[in-house]
């Protein structure tokens, strides 16, 4: 090994040595893959490091009295716990929300000047020619104008990759903002407001109520309402959630973490069951609005486990709903607990941006190019 290499990790199961298995997880993706069980029990551990770290859940309380039914997790509290966004408990016996309703959102914000550094730059109407005039200013990207990007500051899955893991540092106690401080920030020049995070997900009722007083009070111009999420809200939620995009002319983006739920829940803590089916869902609506795109995914390519076989069964799902959804592959930047991994390769990207074609999509792209290395 020269100098420059990076160290190369030892699976914990079956003893394989290479840059691509991270120390975060321990285990390689082939004993993920094949040797599921044991592989989970290693990949736990790693959550419940994670987690304790920041005073959170290992995993999603189930045997509590208070039920939460903002995500897929739909948290049953112990008394005097917390749930696994960390911002709800169990007070005597009833869901108390830390953070998450209209009055109070653990959330922050700012402009964005357009086109910006967005999954659905290439499609959307903020960056593209899509969707003018009735939902864009231009003919092109929306240059002066700007996106109001509002990150909310917890999650419903725990990702070891997490590229915005500093979050997690926030106390769930702190001021905060109501829906109507946010929809103040609304100003002439923004055209689009993007929720992420973390993820909009644990604190949807937040959103939707700054959404909707944003709209209100900007009547008569275009104000598209996006999202990026992990896709976990309830059925019930993301309904609302569409319905926004849809009449606004704004997108939901999922990102689509891994297709095999048991990777899912090596890398992320928790199942991507309900992530796929209400990615189903929203491709239902797609005929109320083909263009421009309403629905968009995106995949991270993280070295040594979203390979082209994972990025392929997520390209197939897509393609089998709808082969025009628009698909971002992302390039990899070490974070969090997975920061011994190299970025993504030029041909790793190359290859999956391959196989997505192959199977069946004919809208692909990859993003963060400039993160790309050479081998």
């Amino acid at each position: 090994m020269t100098l420059d290499s990076p160290p190369k990790t030892t699976c914990s199961l079956c003893g394989q040595r290479s840059i691509l298995i991270s120390k975060g997880l321990d285990v390689c993706l082939d004993c993920i893959r094949k040797r599921p069980d044991e592989a989970l029990e290693q990949t736990r551990k790693a959550h419940e490091r994670s987690r304790h770290a920041f005073n959170l859940p290992a995993f999603p309380p189930k045997d509590g009295q208070a039920r939460c039914r903002f995500c897929a997790n739909e948290c049953g509290i112990p008394e005097g716990e917390r749930g696994y966004c960390g911002l709800r408990e169990n007070r005597g016996g009833k869901l108390h929300h830390m953070a998450g309703t209209r009055a109070r959102g653990l959330v922050s914000w700012y402009h964005d000047p357009l086109p910006t550094n967005c999954v659905a730059d290439w499609v959307c109407p903020g960056g593209s020619e899509a969707g003018y005039p009735e939902f864009s200013y231009s003919t092109g990207p929306e240059y002066g104008y700007k996106n109001l990007a509002v990150f909310y500051q917890a999650c419903s899955f725990d990702c070891l990759f997490c590229q915005n893991w500093h979050f997690r540092q926030v106390n769930p106690r702190s001021r905060g903002h109501s829906a109507e401080e946010l929809a103040r920030t609304v100003d002439s020049k923004t055209s689009c407001i993007c929720y992420f995070g973390g993820d909009p997900s644990p604190q949807l009722a937040h959103a939707l109520a700054a959404s909707r007083i944003a709209v209100e009070k900007n009547q008569g111009r275009i104000l598209r309402i996006c999202w990026e999420t992990n896709g976990s809200a309830s059925r019930a939620l993301l309904d609302q959630m569409a319905a926004l995009s849809l009449k606004s002319g704004g997108c939901i983006k999922f990102d689509l973490k891994a297709f095999d739920e048991k990777l899912n829940v090596a890398l992320c803590g928790v199942s991507n069951r309900r992530t796929l089916e209400n990615f189903a869902h929203l491709a239902s609506l797609i005929p109320q609005r083909p263009e421009p795109p309403f629905l968009v995914a995106s995949s991270l390519l993280i070295p040594g486990y979203v390979d082209t076989q994972e990025v392929s069964r997520i390209a197939g799902f897509i393609a089998s709903l709808n082969p025009h959804i628009p698909y971002a592959l992302l390039a990899f930047y070490p974070q969090f607990e997975m920061t011994d991994l190299p970025t993504t390769s030029r041909s790793h990207a190359e290859a999956c941006l391959v196989a997505a074609k192959e199977a069946g999509l004919t809208r692909v792209r990859v993003g963060n190019l400039h993160l790309l290395s050479r081998e």
